[in-house]
């Protein structure tokens, strides 16, 4: 029976899980913790099921050709393993996309619907109603569309948003208006009253939001970032935010995760603060295509297609 290793630097209890419905749905293999592998086992390893693997790990495996991953964002992995020449397989789950997209629609109207002004409101027992204003005249741009960003797309405009996009690389999408490359993300950002970051975290997109970028956009604007926390340079939103120049942020990824406690992120009254809940990995459609995946590699050799190294996706 082939073995599979299993690398990573979970909790526990999460480990557990993952063990035994991986198990499940590879009844034709053994999936077991790197640790518990012989050596000979460890020799002969071709593939690893990873989650945020100690890199000194993998390297007990001299005959690995690749690794799949149980997360969709992989640059913490391909910053550990920069040195190692395998090749690197993200998770693409359609379920994953619909998780997101549910996520940004629900904090869009958040936004949209003044959630956080009647908060406030709440806490100083102030009854006073805020002019409403229709979907359509609530301008959502989305940065990022590949498949999380183009599904959550999909569902603000089927709830009557005025939606654009912003890729790297020019996309088509009906319906939407779509801007491409960095002077486009100027002209871009102009025209927002929500702006959704959905990008992955590359050499190109840390510190992307910054605060000449917040700047650009409309008076009254707000912040979603669901993207990396790298992506925004906290100091600049704080900054923004402090000026005036930004209504609201909504964060769910940081730098560092946990949110130290110290952050001031968490006492500012036009923050809200998610710890990384906005698409979490579903257990039962990870570990189904984990499984398709492996089984087409030992019956049909078929890598599945792999992480561009130099793009960081």
């Amino acid at each position: 029976m082939t073995l599979i290793p299993f690398i990573h630097q979970l909790e526990p209890d999460e480990s557990r899980k993952w063990l035994k419905i991986l198990q499940e749905k590879m009844p034709g293999y053994r999936i077991l913790e790197v640790q518990d592998c012989s050596d000979d086992e460890r020799r002969k390893a071709r593939v690893a099921i990873v989650a945020n693997p100690d890199p000194e790990e993998v390297r007990l495996l001299p005959a690995l050709e690749w690794v799949h991953s149980l997360w969709a964002g992989v640059e913490a992995l391909l910053l550990s393993l920069e040195d190692h020449p395998l090749k690197i397989v993200r998770l693409k789950d359609q379920n994953l996309a619909q998780v997101m997209s549910e996520a940004v629609l629900a904090w869009v109207l958040y936004l949209h619907r003044e959630m956080p002004a009647y908060g406030q409101q709440q806490k100083q027992r102030v009854w006073h109603q805020i002019r409403y204003r229709s979907a359509s005249q609530c301008r959502v741009l989305v940065l990022g569309l590949g498949e999380l960003g183009l599904t959550s797309v999909l569902r603000l405009t089927q709830n009557g948003f005025e939606v654009s996009g912003w890729s790297r690389n020019p996309k088509q999408v009906p319906g939407v208006k779509c801007y491409a490359g960095p002077e486009a993300l100027k002209e871009a950002v102009k025209q927002a009253d929500i702006l959704v970051n959905l990008l992955p975290l590359t050499p190109q997109t840390n510190g992307l939001i910054n605060k000449a970028l917040l700047s650009a956009l409309p008076k009254d604007a707000s912040l979603i970032n669901f993207g990396r926390g790298a992506t925004v340079k906290t100091d600049d939103l704080l900054e923004t935010l402090d000026a005036g120049g930004l209504k609201h942020a909504v964060l769910d990824v940081f730098e560092t995760e946990p949110l130290p406690e110290s952050s001031p992120l968490w006492n500012h009254e036009e923050v809200t603060v998610l710890p990384h809940i906005s698409a979490p990995t579903d257990y039962d459609t990870a570990s189904d295509i984990v499984s398709q995946n492996i089984h087409d590699f030992f019956q049909k050799g078929i890598i599945p297609e792999c992480v561009d190294k130099q793009r960081g996706y």
